[in-house]
Parts: structure tokens; C-alpha cells; sequence
């Protein structure tokens, strides 16, 4: 096989215009970077889904259409084929022929320095991005966050349209969900502080030792996130006086502290204290005694005698 020396057409650049194909390339190059950097502007700042998607979509194509490019215009075409009477080369021949692929890849790389560094660029940007899910993802540290909820000392029980609950609100076997004045339309309102209230009978019911002023008149409230997995638990059978949790079909006894009947929640559901005001409306004696919802590190629960 003849050695192919740089002037062979078959090492040339397919594009007919080689220079201004590298202007193009590069453009395309440039706006690459510039949409992966977009795309990571736009998830640390919590832009819209498609302002994300659109800017590493966009980002991503262009660099990949520009590498594209650049092997199919400005990179030897060839073909190069041996001429099969010959099974193989002597050692000369292989020499000069590794020896003119080094050159020819040198003057390849010489000669397109910009694109390689561009494409370099645009890839390290991407790498650097690539890490932005990582830090915003994992986001700040809970805190006491876990721990806390809306409901106060004194909190007024309102329903989902803010009017505060009575003593004739519910009738024996009656529920409905209630949250602390003023957060019943708030996310924390809507998630963390939402009770789930139950007139069980008429008369003050006790649900454990220690319990016996906290459901006056036979109203009893209950923290509405299921301790499995934080679901709402909003159904309730009147006639076994269980609370259901419709998600993993936990089972909580209302009569005696929402312990745990069936399914897989762990823990009774927190019992949230309350008393009559003077102008009948119920109120909270005070903030739950533990943190609400599915368990977590650290978790502080208060033991319920007998449980």
C-alpha cells in the first residue's frame, strides 16, 4: 500500500469550505456552553421544568451536533484500502506509515485548536454542572424543623373556611378535619398542622392515663399524618371507632390513644389536647407532646403508659 502523503485527497477536509465550516462549528459550539450553563443557573435557582429541560436538552444537542460535525466535515474521509496480493507489510512499511498517521494527527490537532478547546470547555462546564443536583438537592439541614407544628397554647380549632368549631359542631360519630387559626390555607397548615377531629360520645372521654382532660365532651383530635408514612388519615368506621389510613390501610383505636390495630405504622397517631373557652370554642390546652408524622433521626416521642 502507498503511503498517503498529506496532499492525497483522501486525507482531506469533506467540507469544500474547511474554514468556513469551523466558524460554524464553533458557533454552534459557543451556544452549547452557553446552554449548559443556562441549565445550570436554572436548576440552582429553581426555574420553571421547562426553562431546565429546555436549556440541558438544547445544550446537550448542540454539543453533540458540533462534535458531529467536526469528524464528518473537517476530519480525513478516507477510504483506505490495501490491496489484498500483499497480506502484509514489512517492517519499513509499517514504520513510515505510523510515522505519517502521527504527523497527519498533529496537523490535524494543530490545525483545530479552537474546536478542541471550545468542545473541552463545553464538556468541563457540563462535568462542573453535573454536580449542581448533588449540593441544591440535598438541600439545608431540617433542624427542629421535624419537631414543630403551627398548633400553640390556646390555638382556636378552625375548619378548611376558618370558622372555629363548637360544642355543637359535630354530633356523636361526627369528623372533620381542623387546623390552627389562621393556617388552614397555608402549606405547613395543609400538611403538618391538619387534625383529624372525632366527637366519640357526649360525655369527656379519657384515651390513656394522664388524658383526662384532654377530650371534653367527647371531641378527640389526632394528628391526621399517619406515623407509617406521613399519609393523610381520613377515614374513619364509626361502628369499630377506628381511624383508617387509606394509603396502607393502618388502623388507629380512638378510644385509646390511636394505638396501632392493623398495618404497618409503628407508632399511635399524637393526641392534641383541647378544652372549651369561655365562649364554647375549642381551643388547644397546648402544642402536641411530640413530633408528628413518620419517624426520623433523633426523633423525641413521648411513651404512652401501657404502650
Amino acid at each position: 500500500m502507498p503511503i498517503a502523503t498529506l496532499s492525497d485527497p483522501h486525507l482531506g477536509d469533506a467540507a469544500k469550505n474547511p474554514t468556513r465550516a469551523e466558524r460554524i462549528i464553533a458557533l454552534i459550539l459557543v451556544v452549547a456552553i452557553v446552554m449548559i450553563a443556562g441549565f445550570g443557573a436554572a436548576y440552582w435557582q429553581n426555574w420553571n421544568p421547562w426553562a431546565i429541560g429546555g436549556t440541558m436538552g438544547a445544550g446537550l444537542f448542540l454539543l453533540g451536533f458540533g462534535l458531529t460535525a467536526w469528524g464528518k466535515y473537517l476530519m480525513p474521509q478516507g477510504p483506505f484500502v490495501e490491496e489484498r496480493h500483499v497480506l502484509a507489510s514489512s517492517a519499513e512499511d509499517r514504520d513510515s506509515m505510523a510515522a505519517a498517521l502521527v504527523e497527519r494527527s498533529a496537523v490535524v490537532v494543530k490545525r483545530r485548536k479552537l474546536l478542541g478547546g471550545l468542545f473541552a470547555l463545553g464538556s468541563s462546564i457540563f462535568g462542573i454542572v453535573l454536580i449542581f443536583p448533588l449540593l441544591r438537592s440535598l438541600g439545608p439541614q431540617p433542624g427542629l424543623s421535624l419537631d414543630a407544628s403551627d398548633w400553640r397554647k390556646g390555638s382556636l380549632l378552625v375548619d378548611s373556611n376558618g370558622r372555629p368549631v363548637k360544642k355543637g359542631t359535630l354530633v356523636v360519630g361526627g369528623i372533620m378535619t381542623v387546623y390552627p387559626e389562621g393556617k388552614q390555607n397555608t402549606t405547613y397548615g395543609q400538611s403538618v398542622d391538619q387534625t383529624v377531629l372525632i366527637r366519640v360520645q357526649d360525655s369527656n372521654l379519657v384515651t390513656a392515663k394522664g388524658r383526662e382532660s384532654w377530650a371534653p365532651a367527647g371531641y378527640v383530635a389526632y394528628s391526621k399524618m399517619c406515623t407509617h408514612l406521613g399519609c393523610p388519615v381520613g377515614l374513619y368506621e364509626q361502628q369499630l371507632e377506628l381511624l383508617v389510613c387509606p394509603c396502607h390501610q393502618s388502623m388507629f383505636n380512638v378510644r385509646n390513644g390511636a394505638v396501632p390495630q392493623f398495618g404497618p405504622a409503628p407508632r399511635p397517631l399524637p393526641q392534641l389536647a383541647l378544652y372549651f373557652d369561655a365562649s364554647g370554642n375549642l381551643r388547644a390546652q397546648a402544642p402536641y407532646d411530640q413530633a408528628l408524622g413518620p419517624g426520623f433521626f433523633e426523633r423525641n416521642t413521648t411513651k404512652i403508659d401501657g404502650i
